[in-house]
């Protein structure tokens, strides 16, 4: 079972319809409490990081989260999930986040267009289970003004360059985080959602 965390901040239906494709057993759950069965938890997001983390903390998943962490439970951060993930975020001043990853969360710069909104590639860093099947630089489905820079470089498994390179996948052991919506991104996001399904 598969346990997408319904916290007001995230792309729910959508989700769930991309495993429901796949014949993976997949529920939206609201209760903290409904994740202590889950084989696989899911933190999708959408928005600003400040709201998200408060709703999260509210809501009472933030200690059942890092409970299943502890217990070997995978765990994928969708956009805004996985920078949540992170110690913390730079957007609307600084807010703590999960920290089950450190690191920090920064703001897109240069000239092009912010937010980073389209298809972009994903160069992987190296092969892993949970890009297996995928050739490096497939496209996937990008909207986002902040990325995440991990304090360990090596929990960066692919990068994308817009304006500059930012890690748009990470693992750190049982912990995922794909800073694109895979549910958008067609074949290659419904092949990243099977390979985190099977691990």
């Amino acid at each position: 079972m598969i346990s997408i965390i319904d916290y007001g901040a995230g792309n729910l239906a959508n989700i769930k319809n991309a495993f429901d494709y796949l014949g993976m057993e997949a529920s939206i759950v609201s209760k903290p409490e409904d994740v202590l069965s889950a084989e696989k938890i899911v933190l999708p997001g959408v928005g600003a990081f400040s709201p998200a983390i408060k709703r999260l903390r509210e809501t009472g998943f933030v200690e059942i989260l890092r409970e299943r962490i502890n217990d070997g439970v995978p765990l994928l951060g969708i956009c805004l999930g996985m920078q949540l993930l992170m110690s913390g975020s730079e957007e609307n001043g600084n807010s703590k986040g999960l920290d089950f990853i450190k690191g920090k969360v920064t703001k897109l710069t240069g000239d092009q267009k912010i937010p980073h909104m389209g298809w972009n590639t994903l160069d992987f860093e190296r092969a892993t289970p949970l890009n297996k099947g995928i050739e490096t630089g497939k496209y996937a489905y990008f909207v986002h003004s902040y990325f995440c820079s991990p304090e360990d470089f090596n929990v960066v498994t692919s990068r994308t360059r817009y304006g500059e390179s930012f890690a748009s996948i990470i693992e750190h052991e049982n912990i995922y985080g794909m800073q694109f919506h895979p549910e958008k991104s067609q074949q290659t996001g419904l092949q990243l959602l099977k390979n985190f399904g099977s691990i």
